[in-house]
């Protein structure tokens, strides 16, 4: 009966880590915004990439539900931007062994290395602009890493989870 209170509690303690994490201008009006575009291309080139695509359609549907109107950029009360900022982590992976012996304050041992390998990773940064003062006034940004290994379909799951995880903390109250 312990262990299955604490496989409960451990439950609920995990389920309240967050996966983004959010901060905003504190003099901003959020009330005031009705409109978004995303901001025009800044020199990022002249193609949409597949995760583009997917961080565009999942923004489009949270923004659609926030009652934020799209519309062209030069009209728009709001311009998103995104971007997925890349890391390089170390990975290891699979057993270590080892084998030693000795006596007192001597000893001698042997063990294999772990398997490492190199992972490039990103998170998502999402940004809302204000047009007119052309000011960051709420942004976004997930704690959970793409990566290089994942499938297409783990890509969609992983980019609407944080997506809709940043909206729900927008507006700020």
């Amino acid at each position: 009966m312990r262990y299955l209170v604490l496989v409960m509690c451990l439950g609920l303690l995990s389920g309240c880590a967050s996966i983004v994490s959010t901060d905003y201008d504190a003099g901003a009006t959020f009330s005031q915004y009705q409109t978004w575009a995303f901001a025009p291309d800044k020199g990022q080139g002249s193609y949409l990439s597949l995760d583009g695509a997917r961080v565009e359609s999942a923004l489009e549907r949270e923004l659609q539900g926030e009652s934020l109107k799209k519309v062209d950029p030069g009209s728009a009360d709001l311009l998103v931007t995104y971007r997925v900022e890349e890391a390089e982590k170390l990975e290891s992976r699979g057993f270590t062994y080892g084998l030693g012996f000795g006596r007192s304050n001597w000893g001698w041992g042997v063990a294999t290395a772990p398997d490492v390998r190199q992972v490039k990773q990103g998170k998502l940064v999402v940004e809302l602009v204000d047009r007119k003062t052309q000011q960051v006034v709420w942004r976004g940004v997930s704690r959970r890493y793409l990566d290089e290994y994942q499938s297409p379909q783990d890509r969609v799951e992983l980019i609407d989870e944080v997506v809709a995880a940043m909206f729900e903390r927008y507006p700020p109250a």
